[in-house]
């Protein structure tokens, strides 16, 4: 077994080594709970669910860290709107805490709508205060971060004090943006970003802390850092998050952290990002799809094998017939697993060619094509009346390997192969009408048949021998 994964950071797939022999520990950016989840929340969430279960699967004791961002500008700007977009009056406000909180279990039920498992633990960003205090004392000593230059109470660090900030995405210092974080005039360099936010009036005071540099709020890259280190230590494994988070988030996350003389991550994994029929999403062009919009359009089974089921590092392309196509992949697996329930056995093992795609970069589409071969091969075997046994057990352990067993609709043994009888009935009575039609010279007939068939995803193999069928 050689599990494999791409590093942003060295730009390759390299072998995987963990930290500590027969672990593996998992830090990846959850949600900034400012308002409802959005498809790239939700399939981050899911990659890193796939990853998890496959680290498992291979025999790591796995630990995941998914954080919430539950201070944020936005989340203070978001909490002083109303809660009815169309009252006219003056605006009723929200405590911040209290939209953080609401929109927190908006992520939650969407996680748990598609059995993305709960991470070993989930952190808020405001429980981590003192921690994050120390993380900056240490930089300030370590000549790498300092406090503004005017009266703001921030905290800086300091980019040009660290060689090797930029070695995540790749660039210099000078062909950087400008951070846009707090006033500039407070700032050695522009690009400097904050650790620390001074509190500024206008803002809850409950938003804010006393610190060793004045009143403020923790900057969004020092919370990760925080909350990685405390619960995986120093150097840990795999840190994850969505393309967008390269940069500056994930890059300040690492020069901060480096320069604190701390490991912290070996990998660097990011997923890519979800467009609409080939555009990026965007609220002001009208194209987004929330993951509640898609749970009225198909069952969970079927947005989580849509969502899951691209390369985690491909751009994911949805269309309005995306959530079809998919239920129609799925249901024909859903079909076999219920068909073969009594052969299911929790010491099932995958195949080896599934194994190798997944042990690949956690390579999903090989894996599944691997997983509908042996859905296909195993209706074939059903409708021949052989023994299914061994690729009913292959199938029932990629499923749950896939997180997609929870989803599914799987009835006992009795009833899925009195199901499968009677769809076998069916079909051999449009066989035998389809043989007939063709002894009759009536193709049109036959192939009306056949299409018909073809429409309900089953496919009809002609022999010498007569014909078979099975779910395509």
């Amino acid at each position: 077994m050689t599990l494999r994964f791409y590093d942003t950071r060295e730009a390759s797939v390299r072998d995987f080594t963990p930290v500590h022999p027969g672990e593996a520990r998992l830090y990846y950016c959850g949600a900034t709970v400012q308002g409802a989840p959005h498809i790239g929340h939700v399939r981050s969430a899911l990659v890193f669910d796939q990853l998890s279960r496959w680290l498992t699967y291979r025999g790591f004791k796995v630990t995941t860290v998914r954080n919430v961002t539950d201070i944020d500008d936005k989340i203070l700007a978001n909490s002083s709107l109303s809660f009815d977009e169309g009252y006219e009056g003056e605006f009723e406000r929200e405590e911040w805490w209290a939209l953080a909180y609401r929109f927190e279990k908006v992520f939650a039920q969407a996680y748990s709508a598609l059995a993305i498992d709960p991470p070993t633990y989930e952190p808020r960003a405001t429980g981590h205060i003192p921690e994050m205090f120390a993380l900056i004392q240490r930089l300030i000593d370590r000549g790498h971060a300092y406090p503004a230059l005017d009266d703001s109470g921030d905290v800086y660090f300091d980019v040009r004090s660290w060689q090797e900030y930029g070695a995540l995405t790749h660039q210099s210092v000078e062909d950087m943006q400008d951070a846009p974080d707090a006033d500039p005039r407070g700032k050695r360099d522009p690009r400097d970003f904050a650790l620390w936010k001074g509190y500024k009036v206008g803002e809850p005071f409950t938003a804010s802390w006393d610190s060793p540099w004045g009143r403020g709020r923790p900057g969004w890259h020092l919370e990760c850092s925080a909350m990685a280190g405390k619960y995986l230590g120093e150097t840990f494994d795999i840190h994850g998050g969505g393309l967008d988070l390269r940069f500056p988030h994930h890059e300040n996350e690492m020069a901060q952290s480096t320069a604190a003389g701390y490991g912290f991550a070996n990998f660097w994994l990011h997923n890519g990002l979800v467009t609409f029929e080939g555009e990026k999403m965007s609220k002001s062009i009208g194209n987004t799809v929330s993951p509640a919009q898609m749970l009225e359009q198909a069952r969970p089974l079927a947005v989580r094998y849509y969502l899951g089921q691209a390369h985690y590092r491909s751009v994911l392309d949805y269309s309005p017939t995306s959530l079809a196509e998919a239920t129609k992949s799925v249901e024909r697996i859903e079909a076999f697993v219920a068909a073969t329930a009594e052969f299911h056995t929790e010491d099932a093992q995958v195949p080896d060619a599934f194994a190798q795609a997944m042990d690949d970069d956690l390579n999903i589409p090989q894996a599944l094509a691997v997983l509908h071969e042996s859905v296909r091969a195993g209706n074939s075997a059903l409708n021949k009346g052989e023994d299914v046994s061994a690729i009913a057990a292959q199938v029932y352990a990629m499923v749950r390997v896939l997180g997609l067993l929870p989803l599914m609709s799987v009835s006992g043994a009795g009833a899925s192969n009195a199901e499968h009888t009677a769809l076998d009935s069916l079909v051999q009575s449009l066989i035998e009408a389809r043989a007939t039609a063709r002894a009759e010279k009536d193709w049109a007939r036959a192939d009306e048949i056949r299409d018909s068939l073809a429409a309900a995803g089953i496919t009809v193999k002609d022999s010498a021998n007569g014909s078979t069928w099975s779910v395509a």
